[in-house]
């Protein structure tokens, strides 16, 4: 049998542990730094322009040549800092997003030097919440390198991290609610196996539209990059750092989004599990395939957040807590209840119920997904009946061009 269990883990002898520890770390910084020349060759690709095709052959080594300029770079502290706190904000940052990896299923049963053992640094009856746990640890990083600063833009952008992160945190979590409900474990290894038939995606398509939305809130990423908006604050949070520290920071994001990619693919994506038709092939889940297979659809969603920050603008912040507070969460609530329904007709025999949840979750997706593309339009263009720009009611600096019409006539 190739899918791990509870009972698969604590047996790894003290080598094996240290080596999965190693590759979980490894395995984090190699993402990073494709993640970052990757994102730069998208980003050009998609505005019609070349990205970096200087350092190495195609540009390919680009994002060493920046670790090392950061890496020799003046490590400037500024006089007015709270220095100890200022100092250790950039490590709070990094270590619980490498931390929160250590439960993520890389793939299934496989022989090192002929020990049989899960590629999996480890496991627990609650490791979803295990991953809540640490990440939400990581925004005292943010939140405290804001605070230690001493400056203004930096505090500000603190505390907005700290409003996205517990606005956005709780529809996360409500999200995964609803994959414990229907898979009646919290294990993540547990959790992969019980996709094995059919992913949890088109079970529980609207826990999966709320988790990606909530994954890029948690991130920081745009559009919803506000505790970093260059237009506004500087830098935000991380503007009176510089050089090694500032790259922690950098680190800490792409780790980030790597977790959140990697959990969304254990949670919904059926894990290191082989996609159709490819999973019709025998062998397609032993062995060390499916670590390829893990990989390819944790990129897929890198990919995902690289296309969403060159193609929309960052919200405003009104509209992105609304977004948060006023959509995800009450349609999490509803959709939640609907699951437990579900969950209980099926423990009582009514086993054809799963085939409706599928045709209610493929409906609710995508209600949810018109529901909030009206509400955004609504929002980016005032209704035509509204107020116009020039009545008094929006708070708009006089136009010099009008102004010498009125004087002409």
């Amino acid at each position: 049998m190739n899918y791990p269990t509870l009972d698969s883990f604590g047996h790894d002898p003290w080598w094996l542990v240290l080596a999965k520890a190693l590759g979980v770390f490894v395995f984090c910084v190699l993402t990073v730094l494709v993640a970052i020349l990757v994102e730069r060759k998208v980003l050009g690709r998609m505005q019609m322009r070349y990205g970096p095709n200087r350092v190495g052959p195609f540009g390919l080594l680009q994002s060493l040549a920046d670790g090392v300029k950061l890496a020799l770079k003046e490590g400037l502290i500024p006089a007015g800092v709270d220095k100890p706190i200022y100092l250790l904000a950039p490590v709070i940052a990094v270590v619980p997003a490498i931390m929160a990896f250590a439960v993520i299923p890389l793939g299934g049963m496989v022989s090192v030097f002929g020990h049989r053992t899960p590629l999996q640094l480890t496991d627990l009856p609650v490791a979803v919440l295990y991953v809540l746990a640490v990440t939400s640890i990581g925004v005292y990083g943010i939140v405290l390198a804001g605070w230690a600063s001493g400056s203004v833009y930096p505090l500000l952008g603190g505390l907005r991290s700290s409003a996205q992160v517990i606005s956005y945190e709780i529809a996360m979590a409500l999200s995964f609610a609803a994959v414990f409900l229907y898979a009646g474990t919290m294990s993540t290894s547990e959790i992969v196996a019980a996709q094995q038939g059919l992913w949890y995606v088109f079970l529980l398509l609207p826990s999966f539209l709320v988790y990606v939305t909530a994954m890029v809130g948690e991130t920081n990423r745009a559009p919803f990059d506000l505790p970093e908006a260059e237009g506004e604050l500087v830098g935000g949070f991380h503007t009176e750092y510089s050089s090694l520290k500032f790259a922690m920071f950098m680190l800490a994001e792409y780790v980030n989004m790597t977790t959140v990619s990697a959990l969304a693919t254990t949670l919904f994506l059926g894990g290191w599990q082989a996609p159709w038709p490819i999973s019709l092939i025998d062998g397609a889940n032993s062995g060390w395939w499916p670590l390829l297979w893990f990989v390819a659809k944790v990129w897929a969603f890198m990919f995902v957040f690289m296309w969403l920050r060159a193609t929309l603008p960052r919200l405003r912040y009104d509209q992105f807590m609304g977004l948060g507070w006023k959509a995800l969460i009450p349609l999490s609530l509803v959709w939640i209840m609907t699951v437990a329904v579900v969950r209980t007709l099926r423990a009582q025999g009514y086993g054809g119920w799963a085939a409706t949840l599928v045709v209610a979750s493929a409906a609710v997706g995508v209600a949810v997904v018109a529901v909030l593309w009206k509400v955004l339009r609504r929002r980016r263009l005032r209704h035509p009946d509204g107020p116009a720009p020039d009545s008094g009611d929006f708070p708009v600096p006089p136009i010099p061009a009008k102004e010498v019409s009125h004087a002409v006539r």
